[in-house]
């Protein structure tokens, strides 16, 4: 039996970053594979009446030392963008429409360490098309990619199962039907990884 975990996350998501950074860890510990699916965080937070912990003043500048003390003690470059909040609504269809690319995790890093690394406006198309470049996603393809219809109805159910399934936020896992919510819950899910017979 292969060990899996389903990793739900949006690249506008501070802690799905911390995540996609760990996750490679506990992967090669438990010699488990994951399976990355995009969801959009405003549609979960609509759909469930849940809203960004930065809406909260108190809690925004908790989380914002919480998970800086997080990134150093793991050794995870991190930087607060001065940009955020961003509308991820074009990211994640972009994440959505490279689902089985072999693009999709170098555009899944790249757009990730643009957001959390190395913060740059990834509001700004122009800002998008310089990051993408490199990876060799041109602007007018990437421009057509969100807007395929296809697409955009992908994410939208995904984002709609996600919420069937209990998600609230992200990131959020899956090991077989148990979820588990946040980075910092790492631990559990690397646990009920290791539980699955090899």
């Amino acid at each position: 039996m292969t060990r899996h975990v389903e990793f739900l996350f949006d690249v506008g998501s501070p802690t799905s970053y911390l995540a996609h950074k760990r996750l490679p860890a506990v992967l090669r510990r438990t010699g488990a594979e994951a399976a990355y699916l995009p969801i959009l965080l405003g549609g979960v937070f609509k759909a469930t009446g849940n809203a960004s912990p930065a809406s909260i003043p108190a809690k925004g500048r908790w989380m914002d030392a919480d998970l800086a003390r997080f990134a150093a003690r793991e050794g995870i470059g991190f930087v607060r963008n001065p940009y955020f909040p961003i509308n991820t609504l074009h990211l994640m269809r972009g994440a959505t429409g490279l689902i089985g690319d072999p693009r999709f995790m170098t555009y899944v890093d790249a757009v990730f360490d643009a957001m959390w690394r190395q913060p740059r406006n990834l509001g700004d198309p122009a800002e998008v098309a310089s990051v993408l470049a490199p990876l060799g996603i041109g602007a007018d393809e990437f421009r057509a990619l969100v807007e395929r219809d296809a697409v955009k109805a992908r994410l939208k159910a995904a984002t709609e199962a996600a919420v069937a399934r209990g998600v609230f936020g992200a990131p959020t896992f899956f090991v077989g039907g148990e979820m588990f919510f946040g980075q910092d819950r790492l631990d559990f899910v690397e646990a009920a990884l290791a539980a699955v017979p090899a």
